[in-house]
């Protein structure tokens, strides 16, 4: 009897799962609650653009059209792009749109019985005969319309920068009810059209906080709209190494941080003595090459004249996945002052707009837009239905999300988690984790104990917390692609050497390109 595989969600990730599944003779079908593909690319800003240079952001085996000459392309083209390679594979018959999965309920062992498993589902395998995952579907055009499906495996693909905005907390009285103006997340800035968007801050004194790429975008959107006259002040809390480009004094970015040789500078989960040695012995080198691109961004954005300077070293940025490219001409915007940068450790609202701590005046404001993020872990976690499954998808608290191979949790039966844990170029990781999903679910490997999993799973969390700082949640691998990929390969079977030669192993830059083929 065929197996049904659901896949919730149709962005990049639900895009790939489909992809691969279908062709290993899986006939998926796929949720989407949107009515269209592309998930965060969907609803952006005006000035957003891909962050990752084009040539890392691409499916191994559809490159970008010619017609596409950006290395940094815009939404449109970025859309037209996911749509072309859905069309291209005839993705989009998999895929039930507008309809929203309101929650996953597993059918089969007790809790009990899970608890006591050696091996993943019992049996190690990724379908049983006992379990199944019943996925409840509404109808987003007609909410009282709801279906109820049986399937054998699901594969999220949910995304952790949509949909749950991230509001800060604030003591009683001292949130946005305080406040005469308008608050707003970035997510409903981003969820209007273009024009309606520059309307909505035309002529406002606008807040914007937060300095990620979101923050950064909109900034700009509302020093264009407003100039001088109407500066638009920033409020963050910690200054990032953000970049201007991917060419620090000329050298591409890649050939210091995406080849095996840079690799070789960090401790990685699961070393030998060996590796373990050169990574002690090549410090000083690691420490040089970030020092080489922190001192490239400062000239290029005059940093230190707009005291801007980070703490932390890039290396750290890489290894927390935070940097973003800065849009071309916010620092001329703030030397002209129609974006006005200040440092707020905290800050709450009152009346008149927003009160920094430590300073008793207020800054007065119309509009105030919080670019906070996302909470990704409350949307990975509230799908479940199960309190057991909720409370040990997520980890503890002190850890990253505790999944083997960045896909799989030991404990949850016949499930995988694509696209929550990031990298320097999501589309590309994605894609592996995706062909590695694939494989399994045809039985071309198997998994090792669940014990053996989860010790796997804490050895990568401590290389974050040793590389990642306080953003080790962030479930980054950055800085560690080629050396993540080569586990993936190894369990598929297939050589994770990819270039040709001893030089070109070690010193060419990896991307999608390498791994087209097994």
């Amino acid at each position: 009897m065929e197996k049904q595989v659901a896949i919730i969600g149709a962005g990049v990730s639900g895009l790939l799962a489909c992809k691969y599944t279908v062709s290993k003779g899986f006939n998926p079908i796929v949720f989407e609650a949107r009515n269209s593909i592309g998930g965060a690319w969907i609803n952006t800003v005006e000035t957003t653009k891909l962050q990752t240079p084009k040539p890392a952001y691409q499916f191994s085996d559809f490159p970008w059209p010619d017609s596409v000459t950006e290395l940094f392309p815009n939404q449109y083209q970025v859309l037209d792009y996911l749509q072309s390679y859905a069309h291209h594979f005839d993705l989009l018959k998999h895929i039930k749109f507008s309809t929203k999965v309101l929650g996953i309920k597993y059918q089969g062992a007790s809790d009990e019985e899970m608890q006591s498993w050696s091996l993943w589902g019992g049996n190690g395998e990724p379908f049983s005969s006992r379990g199944k995952w019943i996925v409840e579907a509404q109808d987003t055009q007609n909410q009282l319309s709801t279906e109820v499906y049986q399937v054998d495996f699901v594969i999220l693909c949910t995304g952790r920068f949509s949909d749950v905005p991230n509001i800060p907390e604030f003591p009683p009285d001292k949130g946005p009810e305080a406040f005469h103006g308008d608050v707003i997340h970035s997510m409903d800035y981003a969820n209007m059209d273009y024009e309606s968007a520059r309307d909505f801050v035309r002529g406002k004194r606008v807040t914007v906080v937060g300095f990620q790429k979101f923050a950064m975008d909109i900034a700009m959107e509302c020093s264009i709209a407003n100039g001088v006259e109407h500066p638009c002040r920033v409020l963050y809390r910690t200054e990032h190494w953000n970049v201007p480009d991917y060419n620090p004094w000329g050298v591409p970015l890649p050939y210091l941080y995406l080849n095996r040789f840079s690799e070789l500078m960090v401790h990685k989960p699961g070393e030998g003595f060996l590796l373990s040695l050169l990574a002690i012995i090549l410090a000083p080198l690691r420490l040089a090459f970030s020092k080489f691109v922190e001192s490239d961004i400062e000239k290029k954005l005059r940093l230190a004249k707009f005291g801007m300077v980070p703490k932390h070293s890039f290396l750290q940025e890489l290894n927390s996945c935070l940097i973003a490219t800065v849009p071309q001409g916010f620092y001329d915007k703030v030397e002209e002052g129609s974006i006005i940068l200040k440092k707020a450790p905290s800050f709450s609202f009152c009346k008149e707009g927003i009160k920094v701590q430590g300073e008793d005046t207020p800054l007065e404001t119309d509009l105030v837009i919080l670019a906070t993020g996302f909470k990704g872990e409350k949307k990975l976690k509230d799908i479940f239905e199960s309190k057991m499954f909720q409370d040990c998808i997520l980890g503890s608290p002190d850890s990253s999300v505790p999944l083997y191979r960045e896909c799989i949790h030991p404990r949850i039966p016949q499930l995988a988690v694509i696209g929550f844990s990031e990298s320097v170029a999501n589309l590309y990781t994605s894609e592996m984790r995706c062909r590695w999903i694939a494989e399994l679910l045809d039985s071309t490997f198997k998994l090792p104990s669940i014990k053996e999993m989860e010790k796997d799973a804490e050895k990568w969390d401590q290389y974050r917390k040793q590389y990642s700082g306080r953003y080790y949640r962030r479930s980054c691998i950055g800085a560690l692609h080629i050396w993540y990929n080569d586990q993936l390969c190894k369990d598929m079977g297939w050589n994770p050497k990819r270039k040709k030669g001893f030089f070109a192993e070690l010193f060419e830059p990896y991307g999608p390109a390498d791994y087209v083929s097994p």
